[in-house]
C-alpha cells in the first residue's frame, strides 16, 4: 500500500513538473490619448499617432466643456508638439489659438497655459517670448521643473550662456530624470563639453520611458557624432532612432548627411526625400540642395532652394521665424546683401551664437571683412561666449581671415575646422581643404620681420 502511494506521489510529482507554468501577466499598454498626456505632463517627446489621438479626444471633449482652462492648456501643448514634429504651418496657429483660450478661462494661476506659449515660441524661433512666458509660468509655479528646459532653451538662443547655466542648476536642484539629463546635454554642447554631453544623452536613452522619447535622445546623439565626424557612431545612433520611431524625421535627415559624407550619394537623397517629404523643414531643403549641388545637378538643387523660399513663407504664416536659414542659403546661393539685412535684423532680435555666426558669414560674403571678423570671433572666441566646437563657425572664421590675409590664424581655424568633422558640409569641407593646399605650410622661419 505505502509503496503504491509513494509511487502515485512520484507519478503525479512528475506530472506537475512538466505542466507548462502560467504565463506572467504582461503589464497592459496605455492608450495612446493617455500615453500622450503623460508624456507632454512630463516635457518629453510624444509619438505622433498618441498626439492625433489625444487632440481628437480634447476636441471632443472642450465641445462640451469650454470653460476647462487645463484641458485647453493641454490641447495647445499637443499642437506644439504636433507642429514640432510636422513642421505644419497651419498647428502654430490651433496651437496659439488654444493656448490663448485657455489663458482667457483661467487668466491668472495658470501655468501650464505659460509653459505652452514657451513652447510654442521656441518652435517658432521667438526667444525672447518664450523666455517672457517661462519666466510668467516660474513665477506661479516656482518648483515647476517642467518651465526650466523652455527657460533653458530660450537663454541659449538669446545668447546668454550663464544665465542658461544658471537655470541648469536649479533644474537639476528640482528634478532628475531623462528629460533633465538631455536638457543638461545641450547646456554641455554649448560649453563645448562633448564628452560629457554624450554622456548625459546615453543616459537619457537609457532612462526613456517611451520609445519616441528615447529616438528623440539617440537622435541627439546622432547629432552630437555627427558634429565630431564619427560617422558609424552618427549612423547607428540616426538609424536606432527611426527602428524605435519611424516618424523621427530629423534622425533621416540626419542618415542623409551622413550617407552623403560616406560617398553613397543615392541612398542619402533618398533619405532626404522622405524626411522632406513627411516634415517639410527649409533646413532639410537646405542640405539637399546642396548635396545636389556637390553631384553636379544645379537644376535639382535649384528645385529645392525655390522650396526653401516657399517654405519660409508658409512657415512665417504660422508665426516662425525663418529669417536665420534663409539668411544662410541667401549668403551662400542667392544674394548675400539679402542675407546681411536679415540677419542683422535676427541679430538685434535675438542675439544668439548661431546668428553671430551666419551674419559675419553672409557679411564676409558681402565683402565686409573686417565687420565679418567680428561677429566670426564672437561665434567662435571663449571670452565671448562661443565655446561650441563647431566646424563650420571655425571654417567660416578661417575664411574670413584669409581674405584679410591673416594667414597664420586662417591656417589654424580651417585646420581646426577639418579636426573637429572633415565631413561637416558636402560643399564647404572641400573648399576648406582647398584653401589650406593655397595657403600651404607656415614658414620655419616665422613671420617675416615687420
Amino acid at each position: 500500500m505505502l509503496s503504491g502511494a509513494l509511487a502515485g506521489c512520484l507519478v503525479l510529482g512528475g506530472v506537475l513538473m512538466f505542466l507548462p507554468a502560467e504565463p506572467p501577466e504582461r503589464p497592459v499598454a496605455a492608450a495612446p490619448g493617455p500615453q500622450a498626456r503623460a508624456a507632454l505632463t512630463a516635457g518629453v517627446p510624444a509619438a505622433l499617432p498618441d498626439l492625433t489621438v489625444l487632440i481628437g479626444e480634447q476636441e471632443a471633449y472642450l465641445r462640451d466643456h469650454p470653460k476647462d482652462a487645463k484641458s485647453w492648456a493641454l490641447l495647445g501643448s499637443a499642437y506644439v508638439e504636433q507642429a514640432r514634429r510636422t513642421a505644419e504651418a497651419a498647428l502654430f496657429s490651433k496651437a496659439e489659438d488654444a493656448l490663448r483660450r485657455s489663458l482667457r478661462v483661467a487668466p491668472k494661476r495658470n501655468p501650464d497655459a505659460s509653459d505652452g506659449l514657451a513652447a510654442l515660441a521656441l518652435a517658432r524661433r521667438d526667444f525672447r517670448a518664450a523666455r517672457e512666458h517661462a519666466e510668467a509660468a516660474l513665477k506661479e509655479r516656482p518648483k515647476g521643473w517642467r518651465s526650466y528646459p523652455l527657460l533653458i532653451e530660450a537663454l541659449t538662443g538669446l545668447g546668454d550662456c550663464k544665465g542658461a547655466g544658471r537655470a541648469l542648476d536649479k533644474l537639476t536642484d528640482l528634478h532628475s530624470g531623462p528629460a533633465v539629463q538631455a536638457r543638461a546635454a545641450a547646456v554641455y554642447r554649448e560649453r563645448g563639453w562633448r564628452e560629457d554631453a554624450a554622456a548625459a544623452l546615453s543616459d537619457a536613452a537609457a532612462a526613456a520611458g517611451a520609445p519616441a522619447e528615447r529616438a528623440a535622445y539617440l537622435e541627439r546623439a546622432g547629432e552630437l557624432a555627427w558634429e565630431r565626424g564619427d560617422l558609424p557612431d552618427a549612423l547607428r545612433h540616426f538609424r536606432a532612432a527611426v527602428r524605435i520611431d519611424p516618424d523621427q524625421r530629423a534622425a533621416q535627415a540626419g542618415q542623409g548627411r551622413v550617407l552623403a559624407a560616406l560617398g553613397r550619394s543615392s541612398e542619402a537623397l533618398s533619405m532626404y526625400r522622405v524626411a522632406l517629404e513627411r516634415r517639410p523643414d527649409p533646413g532639410y531643403a537646405l542640405e539637399l540642395g546642396e548635396l545636389y549641388e556637390s553631384l553636379g545637378l544645379r537644376d535639382a538643387a535649384r528645385v529645392q532652394y525655390d522650396l526653401l523660399r516657399a517654405l519660409v513663407r508658409q512657415h512665417a504664416a504660422g508665426g516662425v521665424d525663418g529669417d536665420l536659414v534663409l539668411g544662410r542659403f541667401e549668403a551662400d546661393h542667392g544674394d548675400p546683401a539679402t542675407a546681411v539685412g536679415l540677419l542683422r535684423a535676427e541679430w538685434r532680435r535675438q542675439p544668439g551664437i548661431e546668428v553671430a555666426d551666419a551674419l559675419g558669414w553672409a557679411l564676409h560674403r558681402a565683402g565686409s571683412d573686417e565687420e565679418a571678423l567680428r561677429f566670426a570671433v564672437i561665434a567662435t572666441d571663449k571670452e565671448h561666449g562661443g565655446t561650441v566646437r563647431s566646424a563650420p563657425y571655425a571654417y567660416h572664421r578661417g575664411m574670413i581671415e584669409r581674405s584679410l590675409k591673416r594667414y597664420g590664424p586662417a591656417r589654424r581655424h580651417l585646420q581646426e575646422a577639418l579636426r573637429i568633422n572633415p565631413y561637416f558640409s558636402v560643399l564647404h569641407a572641400p573648399q576648406a581643404r582647398a584653401a589650406l593646399r593655397a595657403l600651404g605650410e607656415p614658414s620655419p622661419d616665422g613671420p617675416p620681420e615687420g
